[in-house]
């Protein structure tokens, strides 16, 4: 990523060699997709979400999905395997692990993680849980605190925030 564009488009790796070359080939299917798949899904999706509110009321969300969804909760710890805890993980935490269990799998970090640690921030938070009830479709949606500050992202195909 040093370089920028023309780092890219000057670069030999195999793997962004490829990159540039599949990249025509699969913007094209994206527009294919748009412009012949989610015709479809549109309008079923919407009969899907009517039959679901049909059988299940108002006891379940729907996909949240190109909508606005408005949740609240509290970023906390919580009880596990005997102790409690805690509702941030930082890179401390990440390199502790992972050194606490040998760098082995499945607690093993890549080399460049390792490599890098020293330019990190170790104390940044890169992952958090809290209460929030959130659905599928949330992904990506902002988590923020009472004063309007960003905390995070939702990431619900983890059941995950980040």
């Amino acid at each position: 990523m040093e370089g920028g564009v023309a780092a890219v488009a000057a670069s030999t790796d195999p793997l962004i060699v490829f990159a540039r070359k599949v990249e025509p080939f699969s913007r094209e299917r994206i527009k294919w997709v748009e412009n012949n798949v989610q015709s479809v899904e549109t309008p079923a999706g919407e009969k899907i979400g009517k039959a679901r509110f049909a059988v299940y009321g108002k006891s379940a969300y729907p996909d949240a999905t190109f909508t606005l969804r408005l949740s609240y909760g509290t970023v906390q710890g919580y009880p596990m395997n005997g102790t409690q805890a805690p509702p941030l993980t930082t890179f401390y935490g990440l390199f502790d692990r992972a050194l606490g269990f040998g760098s082995k799998p499945p607690f093993e970090l890549p080399a460049r993680y390792m490599d890098r640690r020293a330019r990190l921030e170790l104390a940044t938070p890169l992952n958090f849980v809290c209460s929030t009830d959130v659905v599928g479709g949330n992904s990506g949606s902002p988590v923020i605190n009472r004063a309007g500050e960003l905390v995070g992202l939702v990431s619900t195909a983890t059941s995950r925030a980040w």
